[in-house]
Protein backbone atom coordinates (compact mmCIF):
# COMPACT_ATOMS: atom_id res chain seq x y z
CA UNK A 1 0.00 0.00 0.00
CA UNK A 2 1.35 3.35 -1.05
CA UNK A 3 1.37 5.71 2.01
CA UNK A 4 3.08 8.58 0.25
CA UNK A 5 1.33 11.93 0.91
CA UNK A 6 1.04 14.78 -1.56
CA UNK A 7 2.37 18.07 -0.17
CA UNK A 8 0.35 21.12 -1.40
CA UNK A 9 2.37 23.51 -3.47
CA UNK A 10 2.69 27.21 -2.61
CA UNK A 11 0.35 28.06 -5.49
CA UNK A 12 -2.30 25.65 -4.19
CA UNK A 13 -2.02 27.14 -0.70
CA UNK A 14 -2.38 30.63 -2.09
CA UNK A 15 -5.48 29.72 -4.07
CA UNK A 16 -7.00 28.08 -1.00
CA UNK A 17 -6.36 31.18 1.08
CA UNK A 18 -7.96 33.40 -1.56
CA UNK A 19 -11.08 31.23 -1.64
CA UNK A 20 -11.33 31.34 2.15
CA UNK A 21 -10.83 35.12 2.20
CA UNK A 22 -13.45 35.59 -0.52
CA UNK A 23 -15.92 33.47 1.41
CA UNK A 24 -15.28 35.38 4.64
CA UNK A 25 -15.71 38.74 2.91
CA UNK A 26 -18.92 37.52 1.31
CA UNK A 27 -20.29 36.35 4.64
CA UNK A 28 -19.28 39.67 6.24
CA UNK A 29 -21.01 41.69 3.53
CA UNK A 30 -24.12 39.53 3.78
CA UNK A 31 -24.28 39.92 7.56
CA UNK A 32 -23.75 43.68 7.34
CA UNK A 33 -26.49 43.96 4.75
CA UNK A 34 -28.79 41.85 6.91
CA UNK A 35 -28.15 44.08 9.93
CA UNK A 36 -28.85 47.24 7.93
CA UNK A 37 -32.05 45.84 6.45
CA UNK A 38 -33.23 44.65 9.87
CA UNK A 39 -32.48 48.04 11.41
CA UNK A 40 -34.24 49.96 8.66
CA UNK A 41 -37.17 47.57 8.72
CA UNK A 42 -37.72 47.85 12.47
CA UNK A 43 -36.61 51.44 13.03
CA UNK A 44 -40.08 52.95 12.67
CA UNK A 45 -41.66 50.37 14.96
CA UNK A 46 -38.92 50.82 17.58
CA UNK A 47 -39.36 54.59 17.55
CA UNK A 48 -43.13 54.22 17.88
CA UNK A 49 -42.77 51.83 20.82
CA UNK A 50 -40.30 54.18 22.50
CA UNK A 51 -42.74 57.07 22.07
CA UNK A 52 -45.55 55.01 23.57
CA UNK A 53 -43.37 53.95 26.50
CA UNK A 54 -42.35 57.56 27.10
CA UNK A 55 -45.96 58.73 27.09
CA UNK A 56 -46.88 56.04 29.62
CA UNK A 57 -43.93 57.14 31.77
CA UNK A 58 -45.19 60.75 31.75
CA UNK A 59 -48.45 59.56 33.32
CA UNK A 60 -46.48 57.63 35.94
CA UNK A 61 -44.36 60.54 37.12
CA UNK A 62 -47.20 63.10 37.07
CA UNK A 63 -50.02 61.66 39.19
CA UNK A 64 -53.54 62.83 38.40
CA UNK A 65 -53.05 64.00 34.82
CA UNK A 66 -55.27 63.00 31.91
CA UNK A 67 -53.76 64.95 28.99
CA UNK A 68 -50.24 65.81 27.88
CA UNK A 69 -48.56 68.26 25.53
CA UNK A 70 -44.94 68.45 24.40
CA UNK A 71 -42.86 71.62 24.61
CA UNK A 72 -39.38 72.35 23.30
CA UNK A 73 -36.70 74.46 24.98
CA UNK A 74 -35.18 76.76 22.38
CA UNK A 75 -31.57 77.87 22.33
CA UNK A 76 -32.54 81.25 23.78
CA UNK A 77 -34.17 79.61 26.82
CA UNK A 78 -37.83 79.82 25.83
CA UNK A 79 -40.42 77.06 25.76
CA UNK A 80 -42.53 76.60 22.63
CA UNK A 81 -45.03 73.87 21.60
CA UNK A 82 -43.44 70.94 19.76
CA UNK A 83 -44.50 67.84 17.84
CA UNK A 84 -41.74 65.96 19.67
CA UNK A 85 -40.30 64.39 16.52
CA UNK A 86 -36.88 65.99 16.75
CA UNK A 87 -35.27 64.05 19.58
CA UNK A 88 -32.14 66.18 19.41
CA UNK A 89 -34.12 69.01 21.02
CA UNK A 90 -34.59 69.44 24.75
CA UNK A 91 -38.20 68.37 25.25
CA UNK A 92 -40.47 68.50 28.29
CA UNK A 93 -43.95 67.06 28.72
CA UNK A 94 -46.67 69.15 30.34
CA UNK A 95 -49.43 67.24 32.12
CA UNK A 96 -52.97 68.57 32.51
CA UNK A 97 -56.03 67.52 34.48
CA UNK A 98 -59.50 66.84 33.11
CA UNK A 99 -60.31 70.54 33.30
CA UNK A 100 -57.22 71.48 31.28
CA UNK A 101 -55.29 73.00 34.17
CA UNK A 102 -51.56 72.39 34.39
CA UNK A 103 -50.61 69.75 36.96
CA UNK A 104 -46.89 69.41 36.33
CA UNK A 105 -44.01 68.97 33.91
CA UNK A 106 -42.16 65.74 33.12
CA UNK A 107 -38.47 66.22 32.36
CA UNK A 108 -36.00 63.83 30.71
CA UNK A 109 -32.48 63.70 32.14
CA UNK A 110 -29.47 61.40 31.96
CA UNK A 111 -26.08 60.77 33.52
CA UNK A 112 -23.40 58.17 34.02
CA UNK A 113 -24.30 55.18 36.17
CA UNK A 114 -22.17 52.20 37.20
CA UNK A 115 -22.36 50.34 33.86
CA UNK A 116 -23.52 52.96 31.39
CA UNK A 117 -25.60 56.08 30.96
CA UNK A 118 -28.89 56.07 32.87
CA UNK A 119 -31.87 57.88 31.30
CA UNK A 120 -34.71 58.90 33.56
CA UNK A 121 -37.92 60.90 33.51
CA UNK A 122 -38.96 62.87 36.58
CA UNK A 123 -42.10 64.78 37.35
CA UNK A 124 -42.04 68.37 38.64
CA UNK A 125 -44.95 70.02 40.42
CA UNK A 126 -44.33 73.79 40.21
CA UNK A 127 -47.08 74.57 42.71
CA UNK A 128 -45.50 72.55 45.52
CA UNK A 129 -41.99 73.04 44.07
CA UNK A 130 -41.24 69.36 44.42
CA UNK A 131 -40.27 66.37 42.33
CA UNK A 132 -43.30 64.06 42.47
CA UNK A 133 -42.18 61.00 40.53
CA UNK A 134 -39.19 59.32 38.91
CA UNK A 135 -39.07 56.56 36.28
CA UNK A 136 -36.02 54.87 34.75
CA UNK A 137 -36.35 54.98 30.96
CA UNK A 138 -33.09 53.22 30.13
CA UNK A 139 -30.48 51.52 32.26
CA UNK A 140 -27.83 48.82 31.94
CA UNK A 141 -27.08 48.63 35.64
CA UNK A 142 -26.23 45.25 37.16
CA UNK A 143 -29.31 43.01 37.48
CA UNK A 144 -30.15 42.37 41.12
CA UNK A 145 -28.03 45.27 42.36
CA UNK A 146 -28.00 48.41 40.23
CA UNK A 147 -31.51 47.83 38.97
CA UNK A 148 -32.80 48.44 42.50
CA UNK A 149 -33.15 52.05 41.42
CA UNK A 150 -36.20 50.87 39.46
CA UNK A 151 -37.71 48.58 42.11
CA UNK A 152 -36.71 49.55 45.64
CA UNK A 153 -39.81 51.13 47.18
CA UNK A 154 -37.87 52.97 49.88
CA UNK A 155 -35.64 54.51 47.23
CA UNK A 156 -38.55 55.43 44.97
CA UNK A 157 -40.29 57.12 47.92
CA UNK A 158 -37.55 59.78 47.70
CA UNK A 159 -39.35 61.15 44.67
CA UNK A 160 -42.84 61.66 46.06
CA UNK A 161 -42.05 65.08 47.48
CA UNK A 162 -38.39 65.88 46.80
CA UNK A 163 -37.81 69.58 47.36
CA UNK A 164 -36.58 71.66 44.42
CA UNK A 165 -37.79 74.96 45.85
CA UNK A 166 -36.46 78.13 44.28
CA UNK A 167 -34.64 80.96 45.98
CA UNK A 168 -36.54 84.13 46.87
CA UNK A 169 -35.57 85.82 43.60
CA UNK A 170 -36.76 82.71 41.65
CA UNK A 171 -33.51 82.47 39.69
CA UNK A 172 -32.02 79.29 41.15
CA UNK A 173 -32.70 76.17 43.20
CA UNK A 174 -32.37 77.15 46.85
CA UNK A 175 -30.93 73.79 47.89
CA UNK A 176 -29.58 71.58 45.12
CA UNK A 177 -30.75 67.95 45.17
CA UNK A 178 -27.95 65.72 46.46
CA UNK A 179 -27.63 62.00 47.20
CA UNK A 180 -26.77 60.85 50.71
CA UNK A 181 -25.87 57.53 52.32
CA UNK A 182 -28.82 55.24 53.02
CA UNK A 183 -30.48 56.15 56.30
CA UNK A 184 -28.80 59.55 56.66
CA UNK A 185 -31.38 61.75 54.91
CA UNK A 186 -32.32 64.72 57.08
CA UNK A 187 -33.44 67.33 54.54
CA UNK A 188 -36.24 67.26 51.93
CA UNK A 189 -33.83 67.92 49.06
CA UNK A 190 -31.67 64.85 49.80
CA UNK A 191 -31.97 61.48 48.04
CA UNK A 192 -31.55 58.55 50.40
CA UNK A 193 -29.32 56.00 48.65
CA UNK A 194 -29.35 52.21 48.48
CA UNK A 195 -26.73 50.10 50.23
CA UNK A 196 -25.47 47.60 47.66
CA UNK A 197 -26.40 49.86 44.77
CA UNK A 198 -24.53 52.91 45.95
CA UNK A 199 -23.20 54.14 42.62
CA UNK A 200 -26.48 53.70 40.76
CA UNK A 201 -28.60 55.36 43.43
CA UNK A 202 -26.15 58.22 43.83
CA UNK A 203 -26.20 58.66 40.05
CA UNK A 204 -29.97 59.24 40.16
CA UNK A 205 -29.52 61.91 42.82
CA UNK A 206 -26.82 63.65 40.81
CA UNK A 207 -28.83 63.44 37.57
CA UNK A 208 -31.84 65.14 39.14
CA UNK A 209 -29.64 67.62 40.98
CA UNK A 210 -27.87 68.74 37.83
CA UNK A 211 -30.97 68.76 35.63
CA UNK A 212 -33.27 70.53 38.05
CA UNK A 213 -30.71 73.25 38.83
CA UNK A 214 -30.75 74.24 35.15
CA UNK A 215 -34.23 73.68 33.83
CA UNK A 216 -36.61 74.21 36.75
CA UNK A 217 -35.97 77.96 37.16
CA UNK A 218 -36.69 78.30 33.40
CA UNK A 219 -39.91 76.30 33.67
CA UNK A 220 -41.16 78.07 36.79
CA UNK A 221 -40.65 81.50 35.29
CA UNK A 222 -42.52 80.56 32.09
CA UNK A 223 -45.48 78.64 33.54
CA UNK A 224 -47.94 80.80 31.58
CA UNK A 225 -46.65 79.18 28.36
CA UNK A 226 -47.65 75.66 29.34
CA UNK A 227 -51.21 75.58 28.03
CA UNK A 228 -53.17 73.02 26.04
CA UNK A 229 -54.22 75.53 23.34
Amino acid sequence: MDTKKTIPTHQENSQGSKKMLTAMVGIGVFCALLIVLTYEGTKERIERLKAEALEQAVFRVLPGISQTKIFELTDDGNFIPSDGKDRSKKLVYAGFGDDGTLKGIAIEASGQGYADVIRILYGYNPFTQTVVGMYVLESKETPGLGDKIEKDENFLSNFKALSVALSEDLTRIENRVVPVKQGSKTNPWEVDGITGATISSRAIGHIIGESSATIIPLIYNQLEKFKLD
